[in-house]
């Protein structure tokens, strides 16, 4: 598969941190990925991108999966105006079986949302019947394999004012993520002060 001969390709460094495994990825085009998992469960709790400036320097990194909780307030980058809290949050954090989103800040009951898959721009699409709230995202990782979207792997729950949209991975990603981590064994990891390390 395509992406699984761009990872072997990458440039890749190992660095466990605060009871993560943090892997730090340069590939052929020169972006950068960093992903973060966790020593005891093996889960992946963070996926992030930085692209080259074309001046040089080093952008803001683009988070896939888990939270940015370092970035700074929006106002201090020079915006007039900061996201207000009680805005709904989508994040993404993935399980073993399924991709996952989560929203916050979303109190309608379960009834209210729909979620629809349109293979053509290869998206997928949140609605509410009270029109309150409608949102269109991607699934990276079925875009880098060239997987088709399938409507029948996408089930909805709602709890605490956050809804949760799962979308059961397919087989062959199970088994890309499988040769993966079979792969990232094979990498030396050095633990923190041991060696400088890029993946922040």
């Amino acid at each position: 598969m395509a992406w699984l001969n761009t990872l072997k390709a990458a440039n890749k460094s190992a660095l466990v941190q605060d009871g993560r495994r943090k892997i730090h990825y340069t590939l052929p085009d020169q972006r950068e990925m960093v992903e973060e998992y966790d020593m005891k469960t093996g889960d992946l709790f963070v996926r992030k991108w930085r692209k080259r400036q074309l001046l040089g320097g080093e952008g803001d990194w683009d988070f896939e999966i888990g939270d940015n909780f370092h970035q700074p307030p929006s106002i201090l980058k020079g915006d007039l105006m900061r996201e207000s809290n009680s805005n709904p949050i989508m994040t993404r954090k993935d399980t073993k079986e399924c991709f996952q989103w989560r929203i916050r800040n979303l109190p309608y009951p379960l009834s209210t949302y729909s979620v629809t898959v349109d293979d053509g721009p290869r998206c997928c699409v949140i609605k509410t019947s009270n029109k309150k709230y409608y949102k269109k995202f991607t699934i990276p990782d079925l875009d880098r394999a060239e997987i088709p979207l399938d409507q029948e792997a996408v089930s909805l729950a709602h709890a605490n004012n956050t809804l949760i949209v799962s979308y059961k991975k397919p087989a062959v990603i199970h088994q890309m993520e499988k040769e993966i981590r079979s792969e990232l064994l094979k990498l030396k990891t050095a633990k923190e002060g041991d060696v400088e390390c890029n993946p922040s």
